[in-house]
């Protein structure tokens, strides 16, 4: 296996020529200062001088949240560890696909034009962008990324009923379940969820615990609500303080209670049952 085993045309079933043997991807870079990143491209290459995005061929081993940072890093200086992934956008153009990961900066960075491959780097406010002579592909997909950017999907795990949702002996040990789920939701905010065909989301985790479950401690990636009551008012509760904290972020509540899911979707959240989130933490197992 070649580090560079991606590169290379292929012609996708629509009969158009694009980079990459194994798909592309690029790296949709918000700062809330500054706006978001273009690139403008070199001459030579494949469409060139027009602006899009820092992003680049896939290769075999790299999923798209990889293979965005590493072309970031390589055209335009920008440290893997600077940026939060948030979502991500495919697009199939039969037999090839392109990535759009959105993502923010989670500290100030330092942009550069670091090869042959870049004319020029700029933050352009996003009210802007479509003034600029922009990519055909980026041009087309602007409209359906601009309302994405800087949103976050928070998920708002019912605790309890997720893990009733599965008959393997939790109720002898509901402290013990609910750390096991606690460790699952962890390395689900690194793989990513999927939430349709076309979109997957890295998102925050908010896991709600009640009764004996109360005792167990949050971990990196996962936050965790201790009801001091019932389980359902302290959602509701947590659903109105992100909803107010930041209102353009997506709220989805897990959980199979149909009296809750009215409650939350009152406070305009969204809600999912725990079969869709159980069946991505058994992919990511």
């Amino acid at each position: 296996m070649r580090p560079d085993d991606g590169d290379g045309f292929v012609e996708c079933l629509g009969g158009h020529r694009h980079w990459g043997r194994f798909g592309a991807a690029g790296l949709l870079l918000a700062d809330p200062e500054r706006g978001v990143l273009l690139q403008r491209r070199a001459w030579w290459t494949h469409h060139g001088s027009t602006w899009a995005l820092p992003g680049g061929a896939r290769q075999s081993h790299e999923n798209a949240w990889q293979a965005a940072t590493r072309e970031a890093g390589e055209e335009a200086g920008i440290p893997g560890d600077a940026v939060r992934p948030l979502s991500s956008w495919t697009v199939d153009h039969g037999g090839w696909t392109y990535t759009t990961v959105l993502a923010r900066t989670v500290r100030p960075v330092r942009e550069q034009v670091m090869n042959t491959e870049s004319e020029e780097l700029r933050w352009v406010p996003p009210a802007t962008v479509a003034d600029y002579e922009l990519h055909r592909d980026f041009a087309s997909a602007w409209p359906r990324l601009h309302p994405e950017l800087g949103r976050e999907l928070v998920l708002v795990v019912d605790g309890a009923n997720v893990v009733g949702a599965r008959p393997d002996g939790w109720w002898r040990d509901r402290a013990g379940a609910a750390g096991r789920l606690r460790d699952q939701l962890a390395g689900l905010v690194c793989q990513g969820f999927a939430t349709s065909v076309d979109w997957s989301w890295w998102p925050r985790i908010v896991l709600v615990v009640e009764g004996q479950a109360r005792g167990v401690g949050a971990v990196e990636n996962v936050e965790i609500v201790a009801a001091p009551r019932d389980g359902d008012t302290a959602i509701v509760e947590t659903v109105r303080a992100l909803r107010a904290d930041r209102p353009e972020d997506r709220v989805a509540v897990v959980t199979a209670d149909r009296e809750l899911r009215g409650r939350v979707s009152a406070e305009g959240a969204e809600y999912l049952g725990p079969r869709t989130l159980l069946t991505a933490l058994d992919l990511h197992h």
